[in-house]
């Protein structure tokens, strides 16, 4: 079987056609052909490992999306003949989704502690940490070693790779705020909140990570049953579409009730802007798969995010 193999401008990249061959039925087993093309320079530019690869052939019309060929499907699935036009584009240097996020959570883990540990040598002066101070540091600090240990016992992601810039701009993210939040809520003049406050406050966010981390669990299910989308159930999920989202998001608030740090306020605001544009984008995706046609189940009415408000 003999391909076209284009750029994303219509430029053919091998002269004549990528032949496939017979025994090749599998998109990783294209990629892997690609790649050896790449390393033979029968393709020119950058090496084309598997990882860098995005593979799409024209939508069903002139207004429909290009299809991504997904890794772990054949090329039959997507109906891949003889004169087939598939385009690659180079998604440049990748690096592993473990990685990215076990060093976006290690830093803000591991940085938190350190005004907390070292506070005379940081603020110049001895003093004991009240409560608020005490318990906040405990939260942050399992917060982020639960989600290291979920990075590697729990969430299946959908791709191997992501770009290697993700890597400076999440921890970035993460490193920064880490270190402002630990700064202030630990330095010397904090004002603690009424201790009752601080006591439910954290012992509510702690529930929403218990909350969070069931979501992840359901999700992870789904993935791993190997039928594609599926409707989430169980559990919160049969009230809001992003139950994950929505623990975490909650949890973060109650940890500012504990704390009530600006810096805090900011970063809750930041991760919930962004968690509610991926929730939203899901809600839509799932009720457009569900619609009822066809002898389809249509999806179910359900908050989106964070109940009563989306």
């Amino acid at each position: 079987m003999k391909i076209s193999l284009v750029s994303r401008s219509g430029r053919d990249i091998l002269a004549g056609g990528l032949d496939i061959p017979d025994d090749a039925t599998k998109v990783d087993q294209l990629k892997a052909l690609i790649h050896k093309l790449s390393e033979e320079k029968k393709i020119k530019g950058a090496l084309l490992t598997p990882g860098r690869q995005r593979l799409t052939i024209p939508g069903a019309d002139a207004k429909a999306k290009p299809v991504v060929l997904a890794d772990g499907k054949t090329l039959a699935d997507f109906d891949i003949k003889d004169g087939t036009v598939i385009t690659l584009k180079d998604l440049g240097p990748q690096i592993g989704y473990h990685t990215v996020f076990f060093w976006e959570y290690f830093g803000p883990m591991v940085i938190y502690p350190l005004f907390y540990c070292f506070r005379a040598e940081i603020y110049g002066k001895t003093f004991e940490p009240v409560l608020a101070q005490r318990l906040a540091m405990f939260y942050h600090t399992f917060h982020y070693a639960k989600r290291i240990a979920e990075t590697f016992f729990v969430h299946d992601f959908s791709h191997a790779t992501m770009p290697i810039m993700n890597l400076f701009r999440n921890s970035g993210y993460y490193w920064m705020f880490g270190a402002m939040m630990s700064y202030f809520i630990n330095h010397p003049d904090y004002t603690s909140p009424n201790e009752t406050l601080v006591k439910a406050a954290i012992l509510i966010a702690l529930m929403m990570q218990a909350g969070n981390f069931t979501s992840h669990i359901i999700l992870t299910n789904l993935r791993k049953s190997g039928k594609g989308y599926l409707i989430p159930r169980g559990f919160a999920f049969n009230f809001v579409t992003c139950a994950n989202y929505t623990f975490e998001i909650y949890g973060w608030f109650f940890f500012n009730v504990a704390t009530q740090s600006v810096m805090g306020v900011l970063f809750m605001c930041a991760g919930a802007l962004q968690m509610i544009q991926w929730a939203l984008a899901k809600h839509k995706r799932l009720r457009t798969l569900f619609d009822g046609k066809d002898g389809k189940e249509k999806y179910p009415r359900r908050w989106v995010i964070l109940p009563p408000f989306i």
